[in-house]
């Protein structure tokens, strides 16, 4: 054979392969999510972000949650019948306010059952999403995080105490302005964290658990596991189901190099079965 037909031939094959991984991924989430949503009669939707890498330069870019996903989450729940269960697979660090009041306002106004899944951690807006479900469905070791509001990379809650342990005439111009907003922001998301909870756990319980979330106690990478959001009165089982794992699998992390973590996908056990 022609060396040349030979190399064009590995050319074709080289640009194809990752298109064909693609289409053959989505392919299988697809009938995964088909037949989940059969079985439990819901509908699925997942939200999940990866880090990303700029193809040619290989630059880290960590997704969040935006205004994008929260468009397309809202389009799923009017596309379901309000009487239908909503599952809802989180795999986020979190992101933007605005994105995450949506989808958990809609989720929490949905007459539907609603469940969330979260296989590994569900941070921040994510966490805030979760606060809308009747049910937080984790795996034993998977995290929430607290909603501490965050200003200009800075917690909300230590700008405040800036106030508190100086004199006004000592603090700058812009440390105050950022010190307003942070009220602000603190006010605004105990006040929405406190309406999504009222309705589950009552007005009182619901006001305690706002404060304890928002409070800044922590800090704001600070894990919360599936047994202390259970003491705290969230709706917590930790029962997974095998196939939201086996779904989450099917969005890997693009890989452009070496992996940190590498193993026998099967399962394992003493008697070698």
């Amino acid at each position: 054979m022609d060396f040349s037909v030979v190399f064009w031939v590995f050319v074709v094959f080289a640009v194809l392969q990752p298109i064909l991984r693609q289409r053959f991924l989505e392919s299988m989430r697809r009938r995964r999510i088909s037949q989940i949503e059969r079985a439990r009669g819901s509908r699925v939707i997942l939200l999940v972000h990866r880090e990303e890498r700029v193809s040619l330069l290989g630059l880290p870019i960590i997704r969040y949650l935006d205004m994008n996903d929260s468009e397309e989450v809202l389009r799923a729940i009017q596309l379901t019948d309000p009487n239908m269960a909503l599952d809802i697979v989180l795999h986020t660090p979190g992101g933007l306010y605005l994105a995450a009041t949506q989808i958990a306002r809609a989720l929490g106004g949905h007459k539907g059952k609603v469940t969330v899944f979260v296989p590994h951690y569900a941070m921040s807006g994510g966490t805030l999403i979760a606060l809308a479900a009747d049910e937080i469905m984790m795996c034993p070791h998977s995290v929430l995080g607290p909603l501490d509001p965050q200003v200009e990379g800075l917690p909300a809650v230590s700008l405040l105490r800036v106030l508190e342990q100086k004199p006004v005439a000592e603090i700058d111009d812009e440390t105050l302005v950022l010190a307003d907003i942070a009220q602000k922001a603190l006010t605004q998301l105990e006040q929405t964290v406190a309406q999504l909870l009222k309705s589950r756990m009552g007005a009182t319980a619901a006001s305690e658990l706002s404060k304890t979330l928002t409070s800044g106690r922590w800090t704001h990478d600070y894990a919360i596991t599936a047994e202390e959001a259970r003491d705290m009165g969230l709706p917590v089982k930790t029962r997974m189901p095998s196939e939201v794992l086996e779904l989450l699998a099917l969005y890997p992390q693009p890989i452009l190099e070496m992996p940190s973590v590498e193993y026998l996908p099967t399962p394992h056990s003493r008697n070698g079965k």
